[in-house]
């Protein structure tokens, strides 16, 4: 069975910074992966999504702020969240996704951002 295993994630303050890992553990297949986030009353939302082939992409809320790194060797993907504003406020998740039928989320770590 594959799991994603995330960390990090707390209490920051505006303006501060936080790093999320994820861990993809019983698999060394190489995944698209992706950071995901829903905020009370709202849809979740793709935060930054990496292809396998390195593409990247990231919402535009957090363009400029947020990057997605990943090592393949330890096939763990990152999240360096700088400048961090109380709407980024969410649970973030980690999404694997392989096909339509193969696709995984982490557990769900909580990111706020107050004063």
């Amino acid at each position: 069975q594959v799991q994603l295993v995330q960390s990090g994630g707390g209490l920051v303050q505006p303006g501060g910074s936080l790093r999320l890992a994820c861990d993809v553990i019983g698999s060394t297949a190489i995944y698209d992966m992706g950071w995901y986030r829903q905020a009370p009353g709202k849809q979740r939302e793709p935060v930054a999504t990496m292809r396998s082939d390195g593409n990247i992409k990231y919402a535009e809320s957090v363009m400029g702020r947020f990057t997605i790194s990943r090592d393949n060797a330890k096939n763990t993907v990152y999240l360096q969240m700088n400048s961090l504003k109380p709407e980024d406020t969410a649970v973030y998740y980690c999404n694997a996704h392989w096909s339509y039928e193969i696709n995984y989320w982490g557990q769900g770590t909580q990111v706020t951002v107050s004063s």
